[in-house]
């Protein structure tokens, strides 16, 4: 695909990348997809999905009661249940703002692991990344931020988060929708937004702009991208997906670059 050739010219080290699109084989890639690389917060992807497989089999519901008082399963998936960005304080009442909260993830991880008496890691393991065939990925950090993980592993999660085979049809459009609609909160690197729009585990594209995804890209389009330079998005729309990793964290650099390179894989997409 000529638009990955865009990332020659990055400021990066190392970059590698894939676009997951119907009828597109093999996967157009970028770089060294087999280099694993530091996650950061697309590490929510991976947990939320398992967190998401874990209310198909039972163990847990989405409006069970987890973190700060009145805050439930899906409060905490959505960035909605009050708590602070790193610490399990809560700082407004649960449904109230969209508080971006890596602490979070932290608690959903422990409750997964009450209900099923596996450690976290392992359930992701075994929920998650064995049935995808996911064999680089791991977590061996905080459940909102500590994953690693190669493109060509991503690029299965990508497949996944667009044609579900883990989770119902149901429990997809369920997350992959905007919970908590009316929120209005800030999204790392980008300031606030009215509404700040988030599914359960990904962000929602929305009308938001600027953003790190393109002007493009349909407002249904979810995703997440972390602060080691790396992200990971979905639209709906096209049935079209893309993973890009690097080995530079997140900063101004990123934010022109992140959003023409997209744009230029929806244009190749669209002719």
């Amino acid at each position: 695909m000529e638009a990955l050739q865009k990332l020659v010219d990055w400021p990066v080290g190392n970059v590698a990348a894939a676009v997951i699109a119907p009828g597109r084989t093999p996967v157009p890639a970028f770089g060294d997809t087999g280099r694993v690389f530091a996650l950061a917060s697309v590490t929510k992807l991976l947990v939320a999905h398992a967190v998401l497989i874990a209310v198909e089999e039972g163990a847990i519901e989405l409006d069970d009661a987890a973190g700060p008082p009145g805050a439930t399963v899906a409060h905490l998936l959505a960035h909605a249940s009050g708590l602070d960005f790193a610490e399990r304080i809560a700082v407004a009442e649960p449904g109230t703002e969209r508080i971006y909260s890596s602490a979070g993830y932290e608690v959903l991880a422990e409750t997964v692991e009450r209900a099923t008496g596996f450690a976290f890691a392992d359930y992701l393991r075994e929920a998650v990344t064995q049935p995808l065939g996911m064999t680089a990925t791991t977590l061996d950090g905080p459940a909102g931020h500590g994953a690693s993980s190669n493109v060509d592993d991503l690029a299965r999660l990508a497949a996944e988060l667009l044609v579900p085979q883990l989770i119902s049809p149901q429990t997809s459009a369920a997350a992959y929708a905007v919970n908590f609609p009316g929120l209005d909160g800030f999204t790392p690197g980008y300031g606030k937004f009215r509404p700040n729009d988030w599914g359960l585990g990904p962000e929602i594209k929305g009308d938001k702009q600027p953003h790190w995804t393109a002007p493009g890209h349909s407002p249904e389009t979810f995703g997440h991208f972390g602060q080691a330079g790396t992200f990971l998005w979905v639209d709906p729309q096209r049935q079209a997906a893309a993973v890009v990793l690097t080995d530079r964290d997140f900063g101004p650099w990123a934010k022109p670059l992140w959003s023409q390179t997209n744009q230029a894989i929806l244009d190749e997409l669209d002719n």
